[in-house]
C-alpha cells in the first residue's frame, strides 16, 4: 500500500525588524490553516522564520543579539502554532535562532525542529554549513555574519516520522553533496530545508543572476542522487532593503519539481508525495550497497564519531584522506 504524505510549502514574505513574533506566528498559523484546508499533513516553514534575517547586521551588544534568539521551544510567542498544529493534526518544520544552555555556557545555533501531528517536537537539527563571515566587513552592501552569531551543528540524523524516514537541513547545507548523502546512507525519504538566500552575493556578484537557478539545481541533484523527496522553503522578498530569492518547491526522487510557489510573499502550495516512490531509485540506480564503492575514492561518512562504509561497517580510510 503506497505511503502518501501531503506536504505543504509554507513560504514567507519579508519579516521586517519591527515585526513582532506575535505577528509572525499569526502569519504562520494562517499558512497552516490554508494547508489544512487542502489536506496537508505537514507544512514546512523557512529558516529563521520568527525574525528578520539579523545576520545582515554587525551587532556588538550581546543583549541585542540575544533578542533574536529563542531560549525555549515552544515558548509563549510560539505556543499558538503548536496548539494549532495539535488541533488541526498538521505537523510542521520550523527554523529559528536557538540560544542553548550547555555545560560550557550559552551557545547559539541556527536550528530547525520537526513537530508531529500531535504538536510534539520529535527532532531537532542544528545547521552545519555556516556561510558568510565572522568579522565586520563594512564594504559589503549588507553583511552575512552567520559565522559570528552561530556555532555549527554536529551532523545529520534522520527520524521515523509521518510514516517515513525524514531528515532536516538548513539553507547553505543544501549546496553540499554530503548533506544529502549522509542522510541518504541512513535511508532518508524526505529532506526538509528552510532557507533565506539573498539575490546579491557580495564576494561573487557574477553569481547574482544565477541565485535562483543554483538553489533549485542543488536540491534537484540531492533528491535524484539519493532517491529522496526534497522540500525547500524560502523566506523571500525585500526585507530591510535586501532582496531574497523565493523558489520554494517540492522535488521528487526523480529530480522533478512537482510543486512550487509563484510569488515572493506569504504563499502556500501542496503536493501529494508517495514515499514508496523513493524505492524506485534506492533499489536500482542508487542502490548504495550494490553500486557505491567509497573505498575506491576515499569518501568517509562520519556519524556519531565512527567512520562508516556504504553498508555501515567501520573501515579504515586510505592514507592521507
Amino acid at each position: 500500500m503506497p505511503r502518501y504524505l501531503n506536504v505543504a510549502l509554507g513560504q514567507l514574505g519579508p519579516i521586517q525588524r519591527a515585526d513582532s513574533r506575535t505577528q509572525v506566528v499569526a502569519r504562520l498559523c494562517e499558512l497552516m490553516r490554508q494547508a489544512h484546508a487542502v489536506g496537508a499533513q505537514l507544512i514546512v516553514f523557512p529558516e529563521l522564520a520568527l525574525t528578520t534575517f539579523f545576520p545582515r547586521w554587525y551587532i556588538e551588544d550581546e543583549a541585542e543579539i540575544n533578542s533574536f534568539f529563542e531560549q525555549s521551544m515552544p515558548n509563549a510567542a510560539t505556543q499558538p502554532l503548536f496548539d494549532l498544529s495539535k488541533a488541526l493534526g498538521v505537523g510542521f518544520y520550523l527554523g529559528y535562532a536557538e540560544l542553548a544552555q550547555e555545560a560550557t555556557g550559552a551557545v547559539r545555533y541556527n536550528t530547525s525542529i520537526l513537530v508531529d501531528r500531535s504538536g510534539q517536537i520529535v527532532a531537532k537539527y542544528r545547521k552545519v554549513h555556516l556561510p558568510g563571515h565572522k568579522e565586520h566587513e563594512p564594504w559589503r552592501r549588507f553583511q552575512h555574519l552567520e559565522k559570528r552569531y552561530f556555532t555549527a551543528g554536529d551532523g545529520w540524523e534522520v527520524t521515523q516520522a509521518f510514516g517515513g524516514v525524514v531528515g532536516m537541513a538548513i539553507c547553505n547545507d543544501r549546496r553540499w553533496a554530503e548533506t544529502y548523502r549522509v542522510m541518504g546512507l541512513q535511508g532518508v525519504e524526505m529532506v526538509l530545508i528552510g532557507y533565506n538566500t539573498p539575490v546579491h552575493n557580495a564576494p561573487a556578484p557574477e553569481h547574482d543572476d544565477l541565485s535562483l537557478f543554483h538553489n533549485q539545481l542543488s536540491m534537484q541533484a540531492g533528491a535524484y542522487q539519493n532517491g529522496t523527496w526534497v522540500v525547500g522553503v524560502a523566506k523571500a522578498g525585500v526585507e530591510e532593503g535586501v532582496d531574497s530569492i523565493g523558489g520554494s518547491c517540492i522535488i521528487a526522487p526523480s529530480g522533478e519539481v512537482v510543486a512550487r510557489c509563484l510569488t515572493k510573499g506569504d504563499e502556500m502550495a501542496i503536493a501529494r508525495c508517495d514515499l514508496d516512490f523513493c524505492a524506485i531509485y534506492k533499489r536500482t540506480t542508487f542502490n548504495f550497497d550494490l553500486h557505491r564503492q567509497p573505498q575506491a575514492y576515499g569518501l568517509i561518512t562520519q556519524r556519531k564519531g565512527e567512520t562508516l562504509g556504504a553498508d555501515g561497517t567501520v573501515w579504515a580510510a586510505p592514507s592521507g584522506v
